[in-house]
């Protein structure tokens, strides 16, 4: 799914629950901005949380050592943050179709 896909669905969402109130134009603008707003967040250091999807954090990776896939020859990779998602049990039960109550058996 796109971004144009995303803004599509949510207009369509929208306007079978509350009517036409909203143009695809504004959904955009809304879609854009909640994700400038994940991704100043994450710029920052600062967890989200989405209660019944998930959570966007930043991890810090260790020094490691590589392969330059040319030469064969080691590269050592430099500590850096990276972003996650960890998703919830509730979009994991969705994605895996099976009740919530059997993850957390699990």
């Amino acid at each position: 799914m796109t971004k144009a896909d995303l803004v599509e669905h949510v207009t369509t969402q929208i306007a079978r629950t509350a009517g036409p109130m909203i143009s695809k134009k504004d959904c955009a603008r809304v879609v854009d901005s909640f994700l400038d707003a994940i991704k100043d967040a994450l710029r920052e250091q600062h967890n989200i949380e989405v209660r019944g999807f998930g959570t966007f954090k930043i991890r810090q990776r260790k020094t490691r050592m590589a392969r330059n896939p040319r030469t064969g020859a080691p590269v050592e990779v430099s500590a850096r943050p990276v972003p996650v998602f960890k998703p919830s049990k509730e979009l994991r039960a969705l994605v895996a179709r099976v009740p919530i109550s059997e993850l957390s058996e699990a």
